[in-house]
């Protein structure tokens, strides 16, 4: 090889080496600088378009022109932006807020809704931004105003349960007072102590509901007997009922019909299941003629206990079962108020009934009767019995009850009405 020609070939090769290196290079670079870019992170514009884009509000930016620059999918949902142009109502308040400064709120709800839908209450927050453009934050409302709605609801009706009494005692007090013959003065006197009773229910059964209700916590499940549940619960039905039985000359102590010993077990908290089954006993023997028997049957159907309360009174209307279990609702208030009954019984077995996981249940025939059914999660059979010594084992952590606890139960029949969680 001659030495021009291999003073070409080197030349060639070191050509070479330098463009690979340099390639090399550039992409060592490239790599170096994607590095920097990721350890950076996003920008703070990118993270404000993060926000907006995942805001539960509707959010929407609009310009001194009337048009939206910038809007999430929420704001779409809410009708605060219709076909990339705001609301005709949010248009208005955008170029009042734009020229005078001022922020305003906006009652976006829509005029009309479809049938057998909730209505919405959507309210919109319009502020300035500066260069003529203001910002809307649009929230749907709709929760908060019906549970406003109910809190005045509620409150009305405690107002008006506790003037009756109340105005009564007032009534007899006087009449005692102008009484001079000793059996006006023990009728009035009795009569006191019927209302004094009335009123003490009340004020007790509002406590109960209230808690039921409230963020008090459950007390721990444990393995309760369902026969000594029913038993306590007839104990506490069968005093004032033989005691008004007696004062007509009618005994009650027969009327119960109760099928045979079970020996189930649920899990749960005593004390309310007692108070539960008691208000639907109670219930029965007030709606029933004097005389008929109230039937109470015990069964599991899959992994629920079933305690039913039949009775052969008078029967619920079909439009009135779905709210028989609200706060103060009476199918026949002339009744409930002459046995003493405050309304807020079976608003307390579904409340109950729903803190331990499960579901009351009515069937109902006007003229015919009545059947409550309080469905509850039975006890784990894989669980032992807790020991008689005071200690008690929380079932609450056991997998199948913690499962039903979580879960909602099923929704009710047409010919089945079911009250479950949720506000009465």
């Amino acid at each position: 090889m001659t030495v021009p020609v291999l003073v070409t070939v080197v030349a060639l090769l070191a050509a070479a080496l330098g463009a690979v290196a340099g390639s090399g290079a550039v992409r060592w670079r490239a790599r170096e600088e994607g590095a920097r870019e990721r350890s950076r992170g996003p920008t703070v514009a990118e993270l404000l378009a993060r926000i907006v884009r995942r805001s539960q509000s509707g959010i929407a930016v609009v310009n001194r022109f009337g048009d939206v620059v910038l809007s999430n999918e929420r704001a779409d949902a809410l009708g605060a932006v219709v076909d990339a142009r705001p609301d005709p109502r949010l248009a208005a308040a955008a170029e009042k807020v734009a020229v005078g400064g001022e922020p305003c709120e906006v009652d976006l709800s829509p005029a009309t809704f479809p049938p057998g839908s909730t209505p919405q209450t959507i309210v919109a927050q319009v502020r300035p931004l500066g260069d003529g453009f203001v910002v809307v934050d649009a929230t749907d409302t709709s929760a908060a105003v019906r549970l406003e709605a109910v809190r005045r609801d509620f409150v009305a009706n405690v107002g008006h349960e506790l003037k009756t009494p109340v105005g009564a005692l007032a009534v007899l007090a006087e009449a005692v007072l102008d009484a001079d013959d000793p059996d006006e003065v023990a009728h009035f006197a009795t009569r006191i102590l019927n209302e004094s009773h009335r009123l003490g229910a009340l004020v007790t059964e509002l406590i109960a509901l209230s808690r039921l209700q409230g963020a008090d916590r459950l007390p721990a499940l444990v393995r309760v007997d369902v026969d000594e549940v029913l038993a306590e619960a007839l104990t506490r039905v069968r005093v004032p009922a033989e005691a008004a039985a007696s004062a007509g000359g009618d005994r009650t102590g027969g009327r119960f019909l109760l099928d045979a010993p079970s020996g189930l077990e649920v899990a749960g908290d005593r004390t309310l299941l007692v108070t539960a089954l008691a208000n639907l006993l109670e219930n029965a023997v007030a709606y029933s003629p004097e005389g008929t028997p109230v039937s109470v049957r015990r069964r599991r159907q899959g992994d629920r206990v079933e305690i039913s309360v039949t009775d052969r009174g008078i029967g619920i209307a079909p439009e009135h079962q779905q709210r028989v279990f609200e706060r103060f609702f009476r199918v026949d208030p002339a009744r409930s108020r002459a046995t003493g009954g405050t309304g807020l019984g079976l608003a307390i077995v579904k409340h109950v009934a729903a803190n331990h996981g499960g579901e009351v249940r009515l069937w109902s025939e006007p003229g015919v009767g009545s059947t409550f059914t309080l469905r509850v999660p039975a006890a784990p059979a894989d669980e032992p019995a807790p020991a008689r010594n005071g200690h008690v084992t929380d079932l609450a952590s056991t997998p199948a009850l913690s499962s039903a606890l979580r879960t909602a139960a099923p929704g009710p029949s047409p010919a089945s009405p079911s009250a479950t969680g949720g506000t009465a």
